[in-house]
């Protein structure tokens, strides 16, 4: 079992890692930072992204680290991020990723607005070959946006961030997946509908939502409002402007079909004449050398016992936005709301009846000990304890919001009081209101 050194400490920054000698910061998320890296014996630049191993078992997010590694393990692909090698030391873990020079796409259409068509389609005919390609290795991304396409130094593009990708051994006994997640403005209909769906398929509705804003400079679902988001996600309430061309428009139509049964396909899209004008096919780089993987480097359990216990004591209800925060190698905080279960907010979604939703909730609470109010269909729940303070006190807003007739958004608001009382809250009704660990793949 290989353990990597950590170098050249300076002020509590690492200054080096093995063969690679670490500069500026690239990126900073929840479980740590992205440097720039040298790999001191070529000179070539490559992007370490540096994990720490207790930040992962108190986000309980340990298998999430694994499958990105596993997803990035089988992917070499022009226009796929690579990852070179794998490192440890005891307290981190290190992949060292391919350096894109031009930054997010995000960025891109932020600073100089919409593209014109012929460079639009360019861009998206890469996406378009690296999600099949990844497709047909079994990965299925489920987190593609804007912020997760990188732009090189010649304009191609690079998918990357795999932290909620699926492989072939995440699927039920149905076939299908069933983990709610990715981005709010990217998510698929059929994501949001609990009922299972197919990677392909929603990753290619995510697809049409980057292709609508590299042309239009906007997103085509989009409200503040996270029940009304849905509620136009739901429905495909897209406008598609007239000043496209008609293919164009076409390609977006048939892509952000609410209807994954009748949406387009991958390899469809590849067919389509508006799609095949100027296409040159990107060819696959899987003859090159293995990547280095040390044993050590997917130990993430060998951390101090008591850090082991914290993280089981975290509550078991994980939604789309906090996986998106955990799995971001950057900070894109500003761009979404921020949701901590220990803290303030959480969301998720059921396909019981609001007045089934309703009765479960104040069942529960009361069986817990909580005081209820309901309030036209707001719950007011609290907890005091005048006489043993060390019980803590708690108080929880709770809304349902209907999406559909079948499906509804549970949110939870911390007003004030014990955390840990707030996640046990959170864990009961998970439970209680059937979004159970066995739901979950992560």
């Amino acid at each position: 079992m290989v353990i990597v050194n950590l170098e050249k400490e300076e002020g509590g920054e690492i200054m080096g890692v093995g063969k690679y000698e670490l500069g500026r910061t690239l990126g900073e998320g929840n479980f740590g930072k992205v440097k720039f890296a040298r790999n001191t014996d070529s000179g070539q630049p490559f992007a370490v992204k540096i994990l720490e191993k207790k930040k992962i078992i108190d986000l309980n997010t340990t298998d999430q680290i694994k499958r990105e590694i596993a997803s990035l393990k089988l992917l070499k692909h022009p226009n796929v991020v690579r990852l070179h090698e794998v490192l440890a030391s005891k307290t981190k873990i290190c992949m060292v990723l391919e350096y894109v020079t031009g930054g997010e796409l995000f960025y891109k259409i932020a600073s100089k607005g919409k593209l014109t068509e012929t460079e639009g389609r360019k861009l998206f005919q890469q996406l378009i070959d690296g999600v099949s390609y990844c497709h047909n290795k079994g990965v299925f991304h489920r987190d593609l946006k804007l912020e997760n396409v990188l732009v090189d130094s010649k304009g191609n593009i690079k998918i990357s961030d795999f932290g909620l990708s699926a492989l072939p051994q995440h699927l039920r006994d149905d076939g299908l997946l069933h983990t709610t997640c990715g981005s709010p403005n990217y998510v698929a209909p059929e994501i949001l509908a609990n009922k299972g769906y197919d990677g392909a398929t929603s990753d290619a509705w995510s697809c049409g939502v980057i292709l609508y804003v590299i042309l239009t400079g906007y997103l085509p679902f989009d409200d503040r409002n996270l029940a009304v988001l849905y509620q136009k996600i739901f429905k495909g309430d897209v406008k598609i402007p007239k000043w496209l061309s008609s293919g164009a428009q076409n390609m977006i139509k048939v892509i952000l079909d609410p209807d994954p049964e009748t949406r387009i396909t991958i390899n469809e899209i590849k067919e389509d004449p508006w799609f095949k004008e100027d296409y040159n096919p990107a060819n696959d780089d899987d003859e090159d050398e293995d990547i280095n993987i040390h044993n050590e480097a997917l130990s993430i359990h060998e951390v101090p016992h008591d850090a082991e216990e914290r993280s089981l004591t975290s509550p078991t209800l994980i939604n789309a936005f906090q996986l998106i925060g955990m799995s971001s190698c950057l900070d894109l905080s500003n761009f979404f709301e921020k949701e901590d279960v220990s803290e303030r907010n959480i969301r998720f979604t059921s396909n019981l009846s609001a007045k089934d939703l309703i009765e479960r909730i104040e069942n529960t609470v009361t069986e817990m000990g909580f005081r209820i109010r309901n309030k036209n269909g707001m719950l007011k729940v609290i907890l005091e304890n005048k006489t043993h303070k060390s019980l803590g006190c708690l108080s929880v807003a709770t809304e349902v919001f209907e999406i559909s007739p079948s499906l509804h958004v549970v949110e939870l608001r911390k007003s004030y009081g014990d955390a840990s009382l707030y996640r046990q809250l959170c864990k009961r009704l998970s439970n209680d209101l059937g979004v159970t660990p066995n739901h979950m793949e992560v």
